[in-house]
């Protein structure tokens, strides 16, 4: 699933491409990709792309219509979905169908592209809105992470109003927006934390490191990110990877240094997560939720 950095990087991608041009079709390949109906998908046409921007892992099109009320076209590529962009996008009209193609946009110069989704799963998101705040999921959104808002003390704020897993406190959108499983690996194996910790439990120090960690974490992940075009950034993101999507594998050591130990996984119904037992957890290895009891 993309999060922060990939969809702040397909903004800037798009927000280079499509501003100042006129979106001159909409197709739906998806009906039940398309979450609103009014205003319908066609009030996009003849209206001239603003500006590309991103709310969590929410990506934003503004379009100032012919009426002179921008209308945004909102989106979330959830686990499969993508942003495939062509500098001459096919004229055909759109379908729908069993294709992976789930919307297309197609602006003034030809160019455009198309949102796809793979899998059997549908959870691709689109809405049309005349606000982005219209649509629930957005206006629920917690503090963005890199944003001046996000201060030590208000993550410690957050830390200390609840007694969860500090893995779990960094992938809800309603408390820090736009970290999923992937980052929120990353994040608590820079910080030397068991993703099982309670935050209940975490001393101030604790509190400091992880603050640091995500700060670090996503301001790299960003950096490398940016520039890239919309099918590179994938690839670009396993490999910036240190332990999420690496079990089996040697660690390299939170700092850099490898520690000798190997990348471990607890698998859950649909999704997993990996840690470093070395760096993370005393050297004590957590059990599988599915066969036993979790080891904190």
């Amino acid at each position: 699933m993309p999060e922060l950095p990939e969809v702040e990087a397909l903004a800037a991608f798009l927000r280079e491409r499509a501003v100042g041009r006129t979106v001159a079709a909409v197709g739906v390949g998806d009906i039940a990709a398309l979450k609103t109906f009014r205003p319908a998908p066609d009030a996009l046409v003849g209206g001239v792309v603003a500006d590309a921007t991103r709310h969590g892992k929410w990506l934003d099109l503004m379009v100032a219509t012919t009426t002179g009320e921008p209308v945004h076209l909102v989106w979330h590529l959830s686990r499969a979905g993508w942003v495939r962009w062509s500098d001459r996008l096919a004229t055909t009209p759109v379908r729908p169908g069993r294709s992976p193609l789930a919307l297309r946009v197609r602006l003034d110069d030809g160019s455009g592209f198309d949102l796809t989704e793979q899998g059997t799963r549908k959870r691709l998101a689109v809405h049309v809105v005349t606000d982005p705040l219209d649509v629930p999921q957005i206006a629920s959104l917690g503090v963005e992470p890199l944003s001046p808002a996000f201060t030590r003390d208000r993550f410690a704020e957050l830390v200390r109003s609840r007694n969860q897993q500090i893995k779990g406190l960094l992938r809800g959108q309603d408390t820090i927006a736009g970290i999923g499983n992937a980052y929120s690996d990353e994040i608590l194996h820079a910080a030397r934390t068991s993703p099982f910790a309670l935050t209940g439990k975490l001393t101030d120090e604790q509190v400091d490191v992880i603050y640091e960690a995500i700060r670090d974490v996503l301001a790299q992940a960003v950096a490398e990110a940016s520039g890239k075009p919309a099918a590179e950034l994938k690839d670009a993101k396993r490999r910036g990877m240190r332990v999420h999507g690496r079990t089996g594998q040697p660690c390299p050591g939170w700092d850099g240094t490898p520690c000798g130990d190997t990348v471990h996984e607890v698998s859950f119904a649909d999704s997993s997560l990996q840690y470093c037992p070395t760096c993370q957890t005393g050297g004590k290895p957590l059990a599988d939720r599915r066969l036993s009891k979790l080891l904190r």
